[in-house]
């Protein structure tokens, strides 16, 4: 099933994001993590993928096909392309059409100084152009409501979020933000420049102060004063920091489908215990 299909009736999604381990050993005890994802009935699950590098990609598929074939959930397969070349590419989207994976989240992928930039994909619209050509998959696309790290304003960053609709994405899912009117007004100046398709806010609960530090400084969201104190008062109490990070995302989550908001994509950290406190939360709302 295609992706683009959920946002055409009239509900909202609960969606999951997931990364592969990056042990082998990890990987045999995914089933662990995606049995209780999986029992809390998502709309759609992602799959992170690792840029340079074939063990990455057949991580990301091997999860992929276990969301689908064991578990009947529908799979999302993020698919980078800086690192890699238009024959690496039709392999990979080769495979994806063999084992009956429908929908890929397109992204350029970090640059990494240890990796080579190769030059037949610059952008994530370069990409979803190039396959959408030969292939009838969903695209999907991310966007950064506080803007790209490499953003150069508001105007460039709508242009290219308009690029990629015009390329063939069809859902654009965003990245993690904790200050939902900074969504709302981004929300608002896309669809004044005329990107109608459905954006999808990515949310993910405050459960490890140096994780989500680092995940701030990559991708350029902004603390809010209350959740500064959160982070300040109990980062050295996991427990404590756990139930205010979950409790401070349930209120995120809330406000939005209050909102009328598409749906939620929930960055779990392959924490079943984050995915199940925000779904039984808003069991009765979504």
């Amino acid at each position: 099933m295609k992706i683009s299909e959920l946002y055409k009736k009239d509900r909202r999604t609960l969606s999951f994001e997931i990364f592969p381990p990056k042990r082998e050993e990890n990987l045999k005890n995914i089933d662990e993590t995606l049995s209780v994802l999986c029992e809390l009935k998502p709309d759609f699950i992602s799959v992170t993928f690792g840029a340079g590098g074939s063990a990455n990609s057949n991580n990301t598929i091997a999860i992929a096909k276990k969301i689908k074939n064991d578990y009947g959930i529908e799979p999302v397969v993020h698919l980078t392309c800086l690192s890699y070349d238009k024959h690496e590419i039709d392999e990979f989207a080769k495979v994806l059409e063999y084992e009956g994976i429908e929908n890929i989240l397109a992204l350029r992928g970090d640059k990494n100084e240890k990796l080579v930039a190769k030059e037949d994909f610059k952008h994530s619209t370069d990409l979803i152009s190039y396959l959408k050509h030969n292939h009838d998959f969903c695209f999907l696309g991310a966007c950064y409501p506080e803007l790209h790290p490499e953003s150069t304003g508001i105007a460039g960053e709508l242009s290219g979020i308009k690029s990629k609709v015009d390329a063939g994405a069809e859902v654009l899912l965003s990245q993690l933000f904790f200050e939902n009117d900074a969504f709302y007004k981004y929300n608002e100046r896309c669809k004044n420049a005329d990107i109608n398709i459905p954006m999808i806010p990515g949310i993910m609960p405050v459960i490890n102060a140096a994780q989500i530090k680092r995940m701030v400084s990559l991708c350029n969201a902004s603390f809010p004063e209350r959740f500064q104190k959160i982070i300040s008062k109990y980062e050295n109490n996991k427990e404590a920091l756990f139930d205010a990070g979950m409790s401070y995302a349930l209120s995120q989550v809330i406000d939005l489908l209050v909102n009328d908001i598409n749906g939620i994509h929930l960055y779990t950290m392959n924490n079943p215990r984050v995915a199940r406190r925000i779904s039984e939360g808003i069991k009765n709302i979504i």
